[in-house]
């Protein structure tokens, strides 16, 4: 079966990919740029690359058509806290355009639970969205989720950083909404299995786990399943723009999604029925043993995907313009040294961040994310996803990787921290085993010229210790 995938490179769209490669079906996997989806290179032997960005208008002639079914995985919550759900509308239209000229006989669309009167400006989206979807020329399968918990997950990380960081919480008073968690595994088999479903065709589902919880329980059985004592004290006032601020600083979020989360934490998402779970018979995990899965991926280093990967947890939606170092204007920071064993430096270039840190004076890397932090950007809590593997487009602390090559044994990073101006760091090994490594800033007006060079004296300590490190390490 030809299975179009949108939203490929995305949390979910990553899960379900191996799952429908495993079950035979040919996959064109849609993509906002080719250069940034995280597979291996026997994955990508075995799947179609279709460069394309629904939010634009689209030409559609060079498309294949030949498609059996469609997934519909195009969310845009968190790019901006204006207009995302204008954007959302607009893909969907353009998703239209495209299906209605093939042979597509079912798409399948993962939403939201929208069983309040009163919707979030996200839940709103997400129906609207599943409106337009009905209007196509298909056969339709939606299925409704609220708070997946699994490794990579934005809700499942937000609420480890909570526990983990604090003891002691003082939350507002949403923590008492109820809501129905669902494991990733179990909207996964959800998904795959509605495929090709005549049963499921041009029906609406809520699929949720076996409890309904609210969001104070879910961080106490969180920090019961990870033996974290947690004290949590509620205040009956706390204002949303407080409570996305709140959500900003304490966890690994960017602002933008936190703004919308807190605005989707007031209402309940519970499911309205089990119909789907007794249609496939699957029984989903609760909410502990979801969380007890999901460690298990950490603990392995097999996180498949991560929310915070994705282009909309950082600063630039499009890296495209950012691939060639420019040199005009620019300022830059140059070291080299001679090394005796590429592969084991190649090897230290490639864990660089997250727990493994920067080589060097990682406590001025954490005061400067801190104060990334407070100025709005995205500070260091994103991490990385793998510690050892890095594919293009993947965050890396608060740098976005351009390009990692092994064969080419260069790694080149573009700095989404709050600057006044553009900033680059590149690590290469050249042929006469040199270790080259160049931080690039193109500074906006004199206050970028004036930032560079106030840091010149940190750069010297920093930028030379690190080298040298990663060198002998």
């Amino acid at each position: 079966m030809r299975v179009l995938l949108t939203g490929a490179n995305g949390y979910i769209g990553m899960r379900v990919l191996p799952q429908l490669l495993e079950k035979g079906h040919e996959v064109i996997c849609c993509v906002r740029d080719k250069n940034r989806i995280a597979l291996d290179t026997e994955t990508l032997k075995r799947v179609t690359l279709l460069e394309v960005d629904f939010t634009q208008e689209i030409e559609t002639s060079n498309f294949p058509s030949d498609i059996d079914v469609a997934y519909y995985l195009i969310h845009s919550m968190s790019v901006t806290t204006g207009d995302f759900d204008e954007l959302e509308a607009q893909a969907a239209r353009n998703f239209n355009r495209y299906m209605s000229g093939t042979t597509v006989n079912q798409v399948i669309y993962l939403s939201g639970i929208v069983n309040e009167d009163n919707l979030s400006k996200h839940l709103s989206s997400r129906k609207n969205v599943e409106d337009i979807l009905y209007e196509g020329n298909y056969n339709l399968t939606v299925l409704r989720a609220g708070i997946v918990v699994g490794s990579g997950s934005s809700s499942f990380e937000i609420i480890r950083d909570l526990c983990e960081k604090l003891p002691v919480m003082i939350a507002p008073k949403w923590l008492k909404t109820r809501c129905q968690p669902i494991a990733i595994r179990d909207v996964i088999t959800y998904l795959t299995e509605v495929l090709s479903n005549p049963k499921c065709y041009n029906q609406f589902f809520d699929i949720g786990g076996p409890e309904v919880l609210t969001y104070k329980q879910m961080l106490q059985q969180y920090a019961q399943v990870r033996n974290l004592k947690l004290w949590i004290i509620q205040v009956p006032v706390m204002s949303p723009r407080l409570s996305a601020y709140w959500l900003y600083f304490v966890t690994s979020t960017s602002y933008k999604l936190a703004v919308n989360l807190v605005d989707s934490m007031k209402m309940e998402v519970v499911a309205g029925d089990n119909r789907l779970q007794q249609l496939i018979g699957i029984q989903p995990l609760d909410y502990k043993e979801a969380i007890r899965k999901a460690f298990i991926k950490i603990e392995q280093n097999l996180v498949l995907s991560s929310w915070k990967d994705s282009l909309v947890a950082g600063r630039f939606t499009n890296l495209k313009g950012y691939i060639q170092v420019p040199t005009f204007g620019c300022l830059k920071d140059s070291q080299r040294i001679k090394i005796d064993d590429p592969e084991r430096v190649l090897q230290n270039i490639w864990s660089i961040g997250g727990e493994k840190g920067w080589y060097y004076g990682n406590r001025l890397w954490r005061v400067r994310g801190f104060i990334d932090k407070l100025f709005g950007g995205v500070g260091l809590r994103r991490g990385r996803t793998h510690p050892e593997k890095i594919y293009e487009g993947d965050s890396l602390d608060f740098w976005r990787v351009l390009l990692a090559d092994k064969e080419e044994k260069r790694l080149l990073l573009f700095a989404e921290m709050r600057l006044p101006g553009e900033a680059w760091l590149e690590f290469k090994i050249d042929e006469d085993n040199y270790l080259h490594q160049t931080a690039t800033f193109r500074p906006r007006g004199l206050w970028g010229r004036l930032y560079w060079f106030t840091m010149l004296p940190f750069h010297y300590f920093i930028f030379g210790g690190m080298i040298r490190r990663i060198a002998v390490t």
